[in-house]
C-alpha cells in the first residue's frame, strides 16, 4: 500500500509528469522504455512495534531518473526531490530527502549510455 501511494504522489506530481510522462516504476524499467524516465526500488522497511501492536513503517526508497542527456535526468531528480523532501500528507507522516549520486550507465556505446540521478528518500507511513 505504501509503495502505490508514493508512486500515486509522484505521477500527481505535475513538473515531474511534464518531463517523464507516466513512466515512473518500481523495480524495473521496461525494455525499449522511453526516456527520462523513473524507476523506484524500496531499499529497506520495517513495520514499527509498540504495546498498542504496530506503529508506522520506517523505510527508504530508492528513485532514479535516467536520461539520455544529463540534464533531462537532473531536470527529473530536481522536480521528484521539491514534490517529496518534507512531504506530508495522506500516509505518510514524513517524506525526508537522504542523498543524491549522478552517475552514467555502462557500456561499449556511448550513445546508449544513459546518465542517472539517484536519490535515497527516508519515509514514515500510517495507513490511514
Amino acid at each position: 500500500m505504501m509503495e502505490e501511494e508514493f508512486r500515486g504522489l509522484l505521477k500527481a506530481t505535475a513538473a515531474l509528469t511534464a518531463i517523464v510522462g507516466q513512466r515512473i516504476d518500481y523495480g524495473e524499467r521496461p525494455q525499449g522504455q522511453q526516456m527520462p524516465d523513473v524507476l523506484l526500488n524500496v531499499v529497506s522497511g520495517f513495520e514499527g512495534i509498540h504495546m498498542n501492536g504496530t506503529g508506522p513503517f520506517e523505510g527508504r526508497i530508492q528513485v532514479d531518473c535516467y536520461g539520455l542527456t544529463y540534464s533531462d535526468a537532473k531536470r527529473a531528480a530536481r522536480a521528484v526531490v521539491d514534490a517529496l523532501n518534507f512531504y506530508r500528507g495522506g500516509g505518510f507522516m514524513i517524506i525526508t530527502h537522504l542523498s543524491t549520486r549522478d552517475t552514467r550507465e555502462g557500456g561499449s556505446n556511448d550513445a546508449d549510455r544513459s546518465y542517472r540521478t539517484g536519490m535515497d528518500f527516508n519515509i514514515i507511513w500510517r495507513p490511514q
